[in-house]
């Protein structure tokens, strides 16, 4: 019986110690007297206590924002972190005689930031250290992103107290290839009857012999110029005597065609911002407040700006501004006597998402501009079939069709003898050359370069737009 109360006691014993662990150890600070004491590093809104080898009577903190303290017993002292900073605690013993100053130093909460980054962002290598009353960040990032969310955290426990020495790691240099396409078609037909008869009494006149001196120099058989333009006039003259008449036909058919493509490429460092010109600058007079004319440049050609981003899974996201413009020599205006001319601008401005090697179109456009107009002499130029010698009809259709598309490849160095200039081409060619065979350029060699180099710069030439 006594060994099995013996047995009973020992597992109750064992119970108790499992129920009521021990209390773990708080952080000590322990100061001697007379003797300089260490840094009192303290993090916010945690406590550290400081021990006196004796007992003292008084304390003072020299900024209470700082830290607050408290006392335990006669050699006990609570500090309580509140604000990030430095500020120093004074000891004083019973008969006011200066124990030790003690250096406390504030930090955030390191430990608890830490635990938060691995939970937001758990494969990410970013080490945490403490400077002054800062966070300093360190390590590789896999990305933009991820390094922005965590420098908004560290901001929560430092504000503008947070130093980044992070890094990205992987491809972060992206080039983008923007194609412009354009085509524009103009059709233009008209025809033209002037009829004009003259007799003894009277002389009545249309179309461009409407005008009384067009008119009299065509009866008289004068040279006369017509107002509008004309590739082909047929001009027949009839009659004798006191009357005379004469018909004039103006036809004129017009067909012009225009394909516009430039693709400027430019390569830039993620989150920075990129430019691109290829054009020039137009001079333009302006009229200052003081009424005297300076000299104002706009840039022309293709212009390409744009800022990519490289976020998650290698996804890049472009601010993109984008723009073609040219001289309009059919629109102009004059400025103190000095003609300016118009400028025509495609342009576009969005923000889109995609991924290494994708292409978006961005920009689209599709005119059709119709017009067509008839000018004929009131009743007589309503009747059927001869009433087409009375009347003048005038057509144009213009089209124009405009695509605009880009796409982004993520990118990095290499060899600069990988590099092709558009000079490695061609070589001047020598006197045999260019005497005896005609070439203006020599071209030789092997490989991919030399094959590009072979190839003729001479284009076809001829569209259709359906």
């Amino acid at each position: 019986m006594n060994m099995k109360h013996f047995l009973v006691a020992a597992l109750m014993g064992s119970v108790v110690l499992v129920q009521n662990p021990a209390p773990a150890q708080a952080e000590v600070l322990r100061v001697l007297n007379g003797q300089a004491s260490s840094t009192l590093n303290v993090p916010m809104n945690r406590a550290v206590v400081v021990e006196t080898d004796s007992p003292f009577a008084e304390l003072s903190i020299a900024n209470p924002g700082i830290a607050d303290i408290s006392t335990l017993s006669d050699r006990s002292i609570y500090v309580l972190g509140k604000t990030p900073g430095r500020t120093t605690l004074t000891i004083l013993n019973a008969e006011g005689r200066l124990i030790s100053n003690v250096e406390v130093r504030v930090t955030p909460d390191v430990a608890e930031f830490r635990e938060r980054l691995r939970q937001i962002l758990p494969n990410e290598r970013i080490e945490v250290r403490t400077a002054n009353d800062g966070i300093v960040l360190s390590g590789i990032v896999s990305s933009i992103t991820r390094m922005d969310a965590a420098l908004q955290l560290a901001e929560r426990y430092a504000p503008q107290r947070v130093s980044n020495l992070m890094s990205v790691g992987g491809t972060q240099q992206v080039m983008l290839k923007v194609r412009f396409s354009e085509m524009q078609r103009d059709v233009g037909k008209n025809l033209g009857v002037s009829m004009v008869a003259s007799g003894s009494r009277a002389t009545v006149g249309t179309g461009i012999f409407s005008d009384g001196n067009t008119a009299s120099a065509a009866l008289s058989g004068e040279p006369f110029t017509s107002a509008t333009p004309r590739q082909g006039a047929m001009n027949i003259r009839f009659g004798g005597g006191s009357f005379t008449a004469q018909v004039l036909l103006e036809a004129l058919e017009t067909q012009g065609m225009a394909r516009t493509l430039a693709e400027p490429n430019l390569t830039a460092l993620s989150g920075q911002r990129a430019n691109f010109l290829a054009g020039g600058e137009f001079p333009i007079p302006v009229v200052d407040e003081d009424g005297r004319v300076a000299i104002d440049y706009k840039p022309f050609g293709v212009e390409l700006e744009f800022t990519p981003r490289v976020l998650d899974n290698n996804v890049i996201n472009l601010e993109l501004k984008a723009a073609v413009s040219g001289i309009d020599g059919a629109a102009s205006v004059t400025q103190s006597g000095v003609p300016v001319q118009a400028f025509r601008r495609r342009e576009t401005q969005t923000t889109v998402e995609l991924r290494d090697g994708e292409s978006f179109a961005i920009a689209g456009l599709l005119e059709d501009d119709f017009r067509a107009s008839a000018r004929q002499v009131p009743w007589l130029g309503d009747i059927p079939i001869l009433g087409a010698l009375f009347r003048s009809s005038e057509y144009n259709r213009n089209q124009t069709e405009l695509v605009i598309i880009i796409t982004a490849h993520l990118v990095s160095p290499t060899r600069g003898e990988a590099l092709m200039l558009p000079t490695d081409r061609v070589r001047p060619p020598n006197e045999a050359d260019l005497f005896l065979r005609g070439n203006v350029s020599a071209r030789s060699g092997t490989g991919a370069a030399a094959e590009v180099a072979r190839q003729d710069f001479a284009s076809p030439y001829g569209y259709v737009m359906d």
